[in-house]
């Protein structure tokens, strides 16, 4: 019987007796039986009632447009459902400074005790993106002793092979083991007749008639768990089945030899001291079940789309997760840098694995579902800053459409799942995952009214106020990096309202649709269907700003409050376009420029 973190469920069993955690996992069959306290009731309750009062409080100030400060001539105005928005980005940039601020004065020390398994999921790889990842795997500075490596490669055909390859000659001077296996975990079918795949089958005999004799598993499954087992180093061809596949390989075949299990992304080169400060953080509470890292971008200096991915991925981490820290629940270990306890990993491996959503498998959002299991069970995640690896992302801009199609999926799907255990953290996670879930409702709402509804002072008023509010966050992002470079983040709403809002719709009209959703670096992007959303919400949005003009086209611009507000556009239009002239040659001076050069001379020295 396990009962882990407080609260949690009771791991009980109907053929045997459970004396430990790995019994629990071993044990068949296994039955999960909720035995909840009154204090575990009274906080679904509470929790419940919390939610209901923010999603309430927040369509309330939503439809009753108050407006808490205006002019006389109500071309300018300030709303409560705007005033809101701005206190929760107050909030959250708050305590995600405490964290900042906690986080590097700790000196957390290392015990190096700690077995670790550092695992590396590949796909169709760029070779020198993966040349990069394993040599920084091999620099990685933690006792040798105590660390091991497993690359699985999501294929096994000759094309892959380049991958294998580059394992062994990164690796050539370690104890490496390697395996093309025909197979993965869940592809054996001992069932199939001779010549269907690659059984062997044994055929005997007896009594006048033709039978098979038939393993019942797959010798290749022992085959991996010993190498993996026996060799520090290991490089696994398997047969394709997708990232989550990838993973379970190389959880499934650590068993329960390591303490903690490191997530790698085969296009990630992880800091020396990456793997050091992640171990560091679990091992000062028990209570941490997982922890996070820093992604930053490799490739930043690529485009326009990677440059501004850059700059989301450090908001995203250093000041969302960074303030979900504070509270304990991080919702995504991101999967190029995370670190799993293993023994709690091993109690959820297969529910992980076989998780399904409306009757279909789950073959995405690995990551984030990960992470909701280990909240499942009431252990706390971290983030950490000190932490840090340097990814790939997109710089083509239909591969990042895909890319965000497929993470909002995940994060819808993953929403309704996470909201089963709200009651077991911190009712900031509650209160986030209201607001951040409704957010894009409301952002639709108010740009179709405002393009339907109101006149063309109204659009422009709207899209003055979200640039001083997105100038405002690059200014604090700016101080809290102590780099100037984040002002450039005031740019990324524009690339929000014209690109992510509209595939967020089509994004969980087609939850269902499994697949890797980023094509593999040597693969063309071949999938145009997330251009559709985008032309739809286009058009959707000339229309209104055609019928806007034309409705302000029929009023009498000789009134003075009329030419009050002819005055107010000509200057507001000049203010909007200057801002954008004055951004966008810095973008082409300093960044293309001074940057861009800066970037390759620090990408060849890497």
């Amino acid at each position: 019987m396990y009962t882990g973190a407080p609260g949690v469920a009771i791991i009980d069993t109907s053929s045997s007796t459970v004396t430990d955690k790995k019994d629990a996992v071993c044990a068949a069959p296994v039955k999960v039986q909720w035995k909840e306290s009154p204090v575990t009731v009274l906080r679904r309750i509470v929790t419940v009632l919390f939610a209901l009062a923010v999603a309430g409080a927040v369509l309330a100030a939503y439809i009753a447009g108050y407006q808490i400060v205006w002019d006389s001539s109500k071309l300018f105005s300030f709303g409560l459902y705007g005033a809101f928005l701005v206190f929760h980005l107050v909030v959250q940039s708050f305590f995600a400074y405490l964290e900042q601020r906690k986080m590097r004065s700790r000196n957390l020390e290392c015990s190096y005790t700690k077995t670790v398994a550092l695992t590396i999921s590949a796909y169709q790889e760029d070779a020198d993106y993966l040349r990069q990842c394993l040599l920084s795997v091999k620099n990685t500075k933690y006792p040798s002793d105590k660390l091991r490596i497993v690359m699985v490669i999501d294929g096994n055909s000759a094309d892959d092979r380049y991958m294998l390859e580059l394992f062994r000659e990164v690796f050539s001077d370690d104890d490496v083991g390697c395996l093309v296996w025909q197979e993965n975990y869940h592809t054996w079918k001992p069932w199939e007749p001779p010549g269907s795949g690659e059984l062997q089958l044994s055929t005997v005999e007896a009594l006048g008639e033709m039978y098979h004799e038939v393993a019942l598993d797959d010798p290749g499954k022992s085959e991996v768990e010993e190498l993996i087992r026996r060799h520090r180093c290991v490089c696994i061809m398997q047969k394709w089945g997708g990232k989550r596949e990838v993973m379970y390989t190389a959880f499934k075949g650590l068993g329960d030899s390591v303490d903690y299990v490191q997530v790698c992304d085969s296009d990630t080169k992880l800091d020396p001291l990456a793997t050091l400060e992640l171990v560091k953080v679990l091992e000062s509470d028990e209570r941490y079940g997982a922890v996070g890292g820093d992604v930053r971008i490799l490739n930043l200096s690529e485009s326009y789309i990677s440059f501004m991915s850059s700059l989301r991925y450090w908001m995203a981490f250093n000041v969302e997760r960074a303030c979900q820290s504070f509270f304990d629940c991080v919702s995504c270990i991101s999967g190029p840098l995370g670190l799993y306890r293993n023994d709690l990993l091993q109690l959820f491996l297969e529910s992980w694995y076989n998780q399904k959503f409306l009757g279909t498998h789950c073959t995405f959002g690995d990551d984030r579902h990960l992470t909701n299991r280990m909240l499942s069970i009431g252990y706390a995640t971290k983030y950490t800053s000190l932490s840090r690896c340097y990814s790939e992302t997109p710089g083509q801009f239909l591969r990042w459409l895909n890319q965000q199609i497929r993470w909002t999926k995940s994060y819808f799907r993953e929403w309704l799942y996470n909201a089963l255990w709200w009651h077991k953290h911190h009712l900031w996670m509650t209160y986030e995952c209201v607001v951040a879930g409704v957010f894009p409702f409301f952002v639709t709402a108010t740009v179709l009214e405002l393009f339907y509804k109101g006149g063309l002072w109204d659009i422009l008023w709207i899209l003055l106020v979200i640039q001083i509010i997105g100038l405002g966050k690059a200014l604090y992002a700016c101080w809290l990096r102590g780099n100037p470079v984040m002002v450039f983040m005031s740019l990324y709403s524009v690339l929000y309202m014209t690109s992510l809002l509209p595939t967020k719709y089509f994004a969980m009209l087609t939850m269902t649709k499994s697949s890797w959703g980023t094509s593999g670096r040597k693969k063309i992007v071949g999938n145009y269907m997330p251009l559709l959303p985008l032309s739809l919400w286009w058009g959707a949005l000339l229309a209104g700003l055609g019928y806007t003009v034309y409705k302000d086209c029929q009023q009498d611009w000789t009134l003075p409050d009329m030419q009050r507000e002819a005055l107010y556009l000509i200057c507001g239009s000049a203010a909007y376009i200057a801002y954008w002239l004055l951004m966008g040659a810095l973008y082409w001076f300093w960044i293309r420029g001074v940057c861009g050069k800066y970037q390759t001379l620090e990408e060849e020295r890497v």
